[in-house]
């Protein structure tokens, strides 16, 4: 772990190395805009592993995203060189279809603790679930950020994430039915415990969301990333870029089609990734909206 070259990759010019919450929200907001949420190495022929050497040279010096375990392995381990008291937990993620929580943990969080306060600091769900700003970890308060109301409930030693939105507004009327735009103004992201998780509790999983056929990572292509007023995206070969509260109450989602041939243009002028392996982009039908 290099701090100067990771600062660098965020864009964080004046750092601070003072391990209080002011500069975890500012590394937090800082990461969100600069590493992608991306799991296009997928679709690249590559592979995915959990190992920090080879996730810190892909998304730091490689200037690539990644997905939960990447980004937030990186950020941890950045927390905890900087001298933070932080936990790996494992979340699971809420299924909509299903009406439930997928059976894995397949998301990893990190709890931060700061002055004996706890915090949850995640840099990597992506899309309009992102936290901007680490949550306190205080059941049933409201938590007002740009991208909405976020809470945390916890009911028998289990926390859920929520959040209230606002109402969408697609011009393109032909994206105005899409299963991708969530009209829902409510919802429920990924619930977790407090029990500690070690790097390779995820193993099995990640294995498994990056080769089974029923995992949506395999079933579509996914980039995004967040920007000081809303959120871009690419799913296959659909580009979403999102302004948060651009009339009061609603947010409004621009969403077009991108030739084949332009995605990976894409993928350089908006999000900043350049690819080393030629991208197979996949958008097939699967449970999943911006």
């Amino acid at each position: 772990m290099n701090l100067t070259e990771y600062f660098a990759r965020i864009g964080y010019k004046e750092p601070s190395h003072k391990a209080d919450l002011k500069t975890l929200t500012e590394l937090h907001e800082h990461h969100i805009r600069s590493i992608p949420f991306e799991n296009l190495s997928i679709h690249c022929g590559e592979k995915i592993t959990l190992d920090l050497e080879t996730i810190y040279n892909k998304l730091v010096r490689n200037k690539r995203g990644g997905w939960c375990c990447e980004n937030n392995l990186l950020f941890s381990w950045v927390l905890k060189e900087m001298g933070y008291d932080i936990t790996r937990l494992g979340s699971r993620v809420y299924d909509n279809l299903k009406d439930d929580y997928n059976p894995q943990e397949s998301h990893l969080i990190a709890k931060v603790m700061i002055d004996g306060k706890p915090y949850i600091a995640d840099v990597s769900f992506g899309v309009s679930s992102q936290i901007w700003q680490p949550l306190e970890l205080i059941s049933g308060k409201d938590q007002p950020q740009l991208p909405g109301v976020f809470r945390l409930v916890e009911d028998k030693g289990v926390w859920v994430l929520q959040k209230t939105g606002r109402k969408p507004h697609v011009p393109n009327e032909s994206f105005a039915g899409s299963s991708l735009v969530n009209k829902s103004l409510s919802k429920k992201i990924y619930c977790f415990t407090m029990a500690p998780r070690n790097i390779d509790h995820f193993e099995q999983t990640c294995n498994f969301l990056q080769t089974s056929p029923e995992s949506l990572f395999t079933n579509k292509s996914l980039c995004s990333l967040q920007t000081t007023t809303g959120f871009r995206a690419v799913i296959g070969w659909t580009y979403c870029e999102v302004t948060y509260n651009y009339q009061e109450g609603v947010d409004l989602v621009d969403v077009s089609t991108v030739p084949d041939e332009e995605v990976e243009k894409v993928l350089e002028e908006k999000f900043g990734v350049v690819l080393e392996n030629k991208l197979v982009p996949v958008n097939n039908k699967a449970c999943y909206n911006i």
